[in-house]
């Protein structure tokens, strides 16, 4: 927990709780269907809930707003967005179903009741939200063709309604498409450790 708190240090008791949960109990339910790999695993707290956090830092997210996660894997940024924005509905989507029940296991130990997960392919999802975010999943061309459609026009946070998603790497040529209308948000920013020298935040307004 320390790097959640190095960062956050106003969580709320319940918050600070569930991610204590999701740090012991990710580990043994991964045991089962090794959705996370053993290496990230051991550095769960930084690679995986600190990365997904990383949003929180940028963006915040009205009260009964609806964010999907597209392609959620393990339920990354999902569940820890969840945590941090209880008032928020996240509908987590994924087309395995073994990453799907995951998240059902996990939100059950969390008592997560403001998440939706959904065993469908990003491709099939026709319900609407406000945001979506999504997590090294594909290319960000075909993101946007998944996911621009899903999106209600609007103002459902800190900065317009929009496609948001952590990335790493030269971006140069796959953001080239989108021009000016796209922006990057350096983690460095916010977070000094090498792991997140390389990685951004991409945003695209609705």
């Amino acid at each position: 927990m320390d790097l959640i708190l190095k960062y956050f240090p106003d969580l709320l008791p319940t918050q600070l709780s569930r991610y204590e949960i999701l740090l012991r109990t990710l580990p043994q339910l991964n045991e089962k269907v090794n959705v996370i790999s053993r290496k990230d695993i051991l550095s769960l707290e930084e690679r995986h809930i600190l990365h997904s956090l990383s949003i929180a830092k940028k963006f915040h997210f009205d009260p009964d707003s609806r964010v999907i996660d597209a392609g959620t894997g393990g339920g990354f940024p999902g569940i820890p967005l969840a945590i941090m924005f209880p008032e928020t509905t996240f509908i987590l989507v994924d087309s395995i179903k073994k990453k799907i029940r995951l998240v059902e296991e996990l939100c059950a130990h969390l008592d997560l009741k403001n998440v939706i997960p959904l065993n469908q392919r990003m491709e099939d999802v026709e319900t609407k939200a406000d945001f979506v975010v999504s997590r090294a999943v594909t290319a960000f061309p075909r993101l946007y063709q998944w996911t621009h459609k899903l999106i209600r026009p609007g103002h459902s946070g800190s900065m317009p309604n929009g496609l948001i998603s952590l990335k790493g790497g030269n971006l140069e040529k796959e953001l080239k498409p989108f021009q000016k209308r796209v922006k990057q948000f350096p983690l460095t920013e916010w977070f000094e450790e090498s792991f997140f020298y390389t990685k951004m935040i991409v945003y695209l307004k609705k």
